[in-house]
């Protein structure tokens, strides 16, 4: 994650004033100004941790003093009582960062922790993981991030970085032909060399994204494994295919054994739980 990108300044900005607003006047008015402490990040949980530069660069954001001592690897396997890492300085400051790195490092490590365990289940297949656009507004960045640092490897970041033709693009440009000709006649119009990817439902239209020639990824969408070894046959490396709908950690292994090239879930993003860690004074 690139730190001097603007847009995650923003982010990091925009999650301070929301958090902190005109002030933490809970600590301004318990706590008396200039009082120094010291915290230490301590795991709760099991997983993958996640996040820890993200905590970092939120502390340095609102008091470049305190000193931040990381303690544990980012992506490295942690376990409850770990101790991620420190902090020392304005107690104002650590507690006024406190909820955010929470916020951030439990999400981030539990999409982290999930992913992890989907990519060690497909482990000697050809098959990758790919996250999906399931993310939370905003924070796609970090939960996209999060599931690199668990193993997996991005799909498209949004709409504008490669074209997907799901079914009801197909539907509503009247079929897979005609939908990917006026695409690609679309990207030539406008300069633009993205990827197209085509959503099918059955070999029948595997068969018609083939014929367009102009395809470069075809999702097998909530096939069975025994149909996607059909379709990975058919395709015979044409183009990338992908498996894709309700696949799950019990599943996941009998779809990447089919052949396909890739696997998306949803899930890595949209359906998880959040790492146990929490911030305490010492």
């Amino acid at each position: 994650m690139n730190f001097n990108d603007p847009f995650v300044k923003q982010l990091i900005d925009l999650a301070i004033a929301e958090d902190i607003g005109d002030g933490d006047h809970s600590s301004l008015g318990s706590i008396p100004a200039g009082t120094q402490g010291q915290a230490r990040l301590l795991v709760k949980d099991e997983g993958v941790l996640c996040g820890m530069y993200l905590a970092m660069h939120i502390m340095e954001r609102i008091d470049a003093d305190v000193v931040f001592h990381q303690l544990i690897d980012e992506g490295a396997w942690v376990k409850y009582g770990d101790i991620a890492f420190t902090v020392k300085g304005s107690v104002h400051s650590i507690l006024q960062a406190e909820r955010l790195m929470l916020n951030f490092m439990q999400r981030m490590s539990g999409i982290a922790t999930v992913t992890k365990r989907l990519v060690d289940e497909i482990e000697g297949t050809n098959a990758k993981l790919l996250d999906t656009r399931k993310t939370t507004p905003g924070l796609r960045t970090f939960e996209k991030y999060a599931v690199t640092v668990g193993g997996g490897v991005n799909h498209r970041f949004a709409l504008w970085d490669m074209v997907m033709l799901k079914d009801n693009h197909n539907d509503y440009a009247g079929g897979i032909t005609g939908g990917v000709t006026r695409t690609k006649e679309y990207l030539n119009s406008k300069g633009k060399n993205i990827k197209i990817e085509v959503e099918t439902r059955d070999l029948k239209e595997v068969q018609e994204a083939l014929d367009t020639g102009l395809v470069d990824r075809i999702m097998f969408d909530n096939f069975s494994p025994e149909l996607m070894v059909d379709a990975v046959k058919l395709v015979n490396g044409k183009c990338e295919t992908e498996a894709s709908g309700g696949i799950t950690c019990d599943t996941i292994r009998s779809y990447a054994e089919t052949g396909v090239d890739y696997i998306s879930v949803g899930a890595l993003t949209h359906s998880v739980k959040s790492l146990d860690l929490s911030l305490k004074e010492f």
